[in-house]
């Protein structure tokens, strides 16, 4: 579904991401990981189209279409959809109106919302005076409504509380599991998501198939997201790295 080849983008006069390849295949879930400061949520906002984030070489193809310079609003159509880590509060903008008109065929923002225990919120401006998992779940929200067929969720469990991380990771799940409408037409089981993680929790909801390790704006290694969990929990990212690219799994994809 997501092909990024060769990608370095500048972001503000300097170089973030160089030269970074990674695939993300239909029907399939892949954990990004690394160090703060490594790139990974410039990846997601230049993946989103967000300006500010000026692609000096490589692609990013969508289901086989070139995206790469593409307005963030024609990529949300196509099908992609992000849960922001800080997303803007927007004074004026009740979330009701938000999730209606970004929503996908005849939706009802009060159902959406009692799953998620969101429905006191409808009447708010959009992430005003919201907690951390209150934001969380509106972004979720967002995304039920969207239906998008490519969720990029940077770092979902960030901020949030036990009750709140097992919500937004059942319903994370049922998005990937749902049916999605990409580019005009649907398809069962076929969605696929992004996910960045430091704590890894959103694994005990999501199974996970493939895990990438960003170090200094590139991927560094992949493999089993279980597996680089556990590596990187015990020897960190630099020594994972290390035995990740002497068993030479540099850059693999599947």
């Amino acid at each position: 579904m997501l092909e990024i080849e060769n990608l370095t983008v500048e972001v503000g006069g300097k170089d973030i991401l160089h030269d970074l390849s990674l695939t993300v295949m239909t029907g399939y879930t892949t954990v990004l990981f690394g160090p703060n400061g490594s790139g990974k949520s410039t990846l997601l906002m230049t993946i989103m189209g967000f300006s500010g984030y000026n692609v000096k070489s490589g692609r990013i193809l969508l289901n086989g279409e070139d995206i790469t310079h593409m307005p963030v609003n024609e990529r949300a159509k196509r099908g992609i959809g992000m849960m922001m880590q800080r997303p803007p509060n927007l004074m004026g903008v009740k979330l009701k109106d938000l999730v209606r008109v970004t929503g996908r065929g005849d939706i009802d923002p009060a159902v959406l919302a009692e799953e998620l225990d969101m429905t006191a919120f409808l009447d708010r401006d959009v992430n005003i005076g919201f907690s951390g998992g209150e934001i969380k779940r509106s972004e979720i929200l967002q995304l039920e409504a969207q239906n998008p067929c490519l969720l990029l969720l940077d770092e979902p469990e960030s901020g949030v509380d036990l009750v709140t991380i097992e919500k937004l990771g059942a319903k994370v799940h049922d998005l990937l599991q749902g049916t999605s409408h990409c580019a005009g037409w649907r398809q069962k089981s076929g969605k696929a998501a992004l996910i960045i993680t430091h704590t890894g929790q959103i694994l005990d909801y999501v199974e996970a198939d493939r895990g990438y390790v960003m170090c200094n704006g590139t991927v560094a290694c992949s493999g089993n997201p279980r597996e680089l969990l556990a590596e990187i929990r015990k020897m960190g990212y630099n020594e994972c790295i290390r035995c990740k690219i002497n068993r030479s799994n540099i850059k693999e994809n599947f």
